[in-house]
């Protein structure tokens, strides 16, 4: 890193009040952090994760209940840009731990001609943040997915795949851990502006391995999923607003699953 790169700036980052709102709402529905938890941070050193290991730096000095906190960034095992967010830590004082694995290697190993290996290397970072927060003792796991993820993984799952399926704020994986997502209400455009005016540095590639591709062999689906999405909000402004809210509005007896069917 140069001197000059503003993410050395010493002051606290200034997170928007309509951003504390909207995750400090979604904490108290579906109760993410409580007293006592013990959270790791799955920090990969994007926007989305530093604007929540912010947050959660925030919390900590904020909230009315006590509770500890850990990030931690996994290395898939190629290197990558991680003194940034070894400072940015340092800054906010962060307790941060690097994870170096031989995911990549895995990867590499068994890939097909053909395919893209993004739901693969996801499950594998998982199941390494797993590891180390069994590890560790931690009760919960926070991810940054946000509500343009949740939406993207809804309309790809419906057109992709033909599952009635997105992100939820909470749930508890099979090991026991529960997975929280305390960003899920907050629009990447929020996210963008929070690390744009906070003169935040992040990483051109964000160390993650599908930059790693040729652009030709990169995923189109998510591309493609982000143009129509965006396509549909410049046509009802109101799209997002309406989609989260359905979210939580759920009619599952009127469509054809036979688990929700009523006689």
């Amino acid at each position: 890193m140069t001197a000059n790169n503003p993410h050395n700036q010493a002051s606290t980052p200034t997170i928007s009040k309509k951003i504390l709102r909207l995750v400090g709402k979604c904490n108290a529905q579906y109760g993410l952090i409580n007293e006592g938890d013990k959270v790791l941070l799955g920090l990969s050193g994007g926007k989305d994760s530093i604007l929540l290991a912010t947050l959660l730096a925030y919390m900590k000095r904020h909230a009315p209940f006590k509770f500890d906190f850990k990030a931690i960034t996994i290395d898939y095992g190629r290197g990558g840009e991680y003194e940034y967010i070894f400072e940015y830590c340092e800054r906010l004082n962060i307790p941060y731990e690097l994870y170096r694995t031989d995911i990549y290697e895995i990867l590499e190993q068994n890939k097909r001609e053909g395919t893209i290996y993004c739901s693969f290397c996801s499950r594998m970072r998982r199941g390494a943040l797993y590891s180390k927060a069994l590890e560790g003792g931690y009760n919960k796991l926070a991810l940054a997915h946000h509500l343009d993820d949740a939406a993207e993984s809804f309309f790809m799952n419906l057109t992709y795949n033909g599952t009635m399926r997105s992100m939820p704020p909470i749930y508890r994986a099979e090991n026991g851990i529960k997975v929280i997502r305390p960003l899920i209400f907050v629009r990447e455009r929020q996210i963008i502006d929070f690390i744009a005016s906070n003169h935040i540095y992040i990483a051109p590639d964000c160390n993650c391995p599908i930059n790693w591709l040729d652009s030709d062999k990169r995923p189109y689906a998510r591309a493609a999923t982000k143009e129509f999405l965006k396509n549909m909000e410049e046509q009802n402004p109101n799209f997002f607003k309406s989609l989260k809210n359905a979210f939580s509005n759920i009619h599952a007896s009127s469509f054809c699953d036979m688990n929700y069917i009523q006689d």
